[in-house]
């Protein structure tokens, strides 16, 4: 029986609100989009008023713009290392806790504080973990709309067909100006090559694919909250 929606929050404000416990004074904190990152937010706001200091690099101009709302002193990201990032995911594999994320559209900035982060945490609710990543939804890959037609080719001769995201009939443009096409590639059986050769398309920036990259997840479901890591 699918959970519902109140019970699906309950589980995500679990998670985030166990990465957030982790975050100690002085730290600089990336902060992710999405659902269940913006619980991150309002757990982070709940420790601030209890007196942590800290910093926050935001993935996007939403996220920034709630984190102001909350009361999360913001810097922009300047490429220094960043203590701890803390971002949901689209899906997560279980063995290997590589990721798809990019529902939100803020693939780009994400991978780019994800890498610069020196643990990186995915917090997300147990319907996210997958035993193969692309069974479930679809790998989202942010483009240079001037390549749009180009890149759909590339990724339909990968065996990875793609429709540009829209919203009211419109394409959805994201906070640094690229499109996005959701491709699908069903079960994926080796990320690595398919990331490399998404990523040699001429007009990609990147895709949801990040590889590597987590130091753990916290995952919250019907047995309460569970800490993995990969290979684990």
């Amino acid at each position: 029986m699918p959970e519902s929606q109140a019970t699906v929050d309950g589980f995500k404000r679990a998670a985030a609100e166990r990465a957030v416990a982790l975050i100690t004074d002085g730290m600089t904190v990336g902060l992710g989009s999405g659902t269940t990152a913006e619980f991150a937010l309002a757990a982070l706001a709940t420790r601030i008023a209890g007196g942590l200091r800290m910093s926050g690099v935001p993935t996007s101009e939403r996220t920034a713009g709630l984190a102001r709302q909350h009361g999360i002193p913001l810097m922009p990201f300047d490429g220094r290392p960043i203590d701890v990032a803390i971002d949901g995911a689209d899906e997560i594999e279980r063995d290997t806790l590589n990721l798809i994320k990019g529902g939100g559209g803020s693939l780009v900035r994400e991978k780019l504080i994800a890498r610069a982060s020196r643990r990186f945490i995915v917090i997300a609710d147990e319907r996210k973990l997958v035993d193969r990543l692309g069974v479930h939804g679809p790998l989202p890959v942010a483009l240079l709309p001037f390549t749009r037609q180009l890149v759909l080719r590339e990724l339909a001769a990968l065996g990875a067909p793609g429709t540009i995201r829209q919203a009211d009939g419109r394409d959805v443009v994201t906070d640094d100006g690229l499109i996005i096409a959701d491709c699908i590639c069903g079960a994926i059986t080796d990320a690595r090559v398919l990331a490399t050769r998404i990523a040699a398309i001429p007009g990609v920036v990147d895709s949801g694919l990040l590889l590597g990259l987590v130091a753990e997840a916290i995952v919250a479901g019907r047995t309460g909250v569970r800490v993995l890591s990969p290979g684990k």
